[in-house]
């Protein structure tokens, strides 16, 4: 499979300022509300995301936790993380939210899976299963939150 296989995009307009859109997503007790993927059960309030380097926990719908360590961020326009069991090593999966402010007060949205370095062979079933719609499944969930606050 090649990598441009493994990497899998969804892209939208939101009604809604980036500040807005980005306090849903860098709040891992918010993700939930918009996850896509009906894949996050659950995450404690208090670890919003401010760097790189900062880990947050979230627990799945099928039981297990995750640590989520951030690689790539700039507030209110980037943030990204690696998921990997408490305490263990990342598989090499990453998910990637990239927000681009519009002149008219809309946010471009995009949001990316990449698992061009997935290794373990017993998470690439569902790394196969996250398809774009599923991505913007989490963008249009996202959207009603951040334009439902807007009213």
């Amino acid at each position: 499979m090649a990598d441009q296989d493994r990497i899998v995009s969804a892209t939208r307009r939101i009604a809604a300022p980036a500040t807005t859109i980005f306090e849903l997503i860098a709040d891992p007790a918010r993700q939930p509300e918009w996850d896509g993927n009906d894949n996050l059960a659950q995450a404690a309030r208090g670890q919003r995301v401010r760097a790189v380097g900062d880990v947050f926990t979230t627990t799945l719908t099928q039981g297990p936790n995750r640590e989520n360590h951030v690689v790539e961020f700039d507030e209110g326009r980037l943030i990204a993380w690696r998921p990997a069991p408490p305490g263990g090593a990342q598989p090499g999966h990453l998910w990637r939210w990239r927000l681009d402010p519009a002149d008219d007060g809309t946010t471009v949205v995009t949001h990316t899976y990449d698992w061009t370095e997935l290794t373990d062979p017993d998470r690439l079933p569902r790394a196969q299963a996250t398809t774009t719609d599923k991505l913007a499944a989490s963008i249009d969930r996202l959207a009603a939150l951040a334009e439902g606050s807007q009213r």
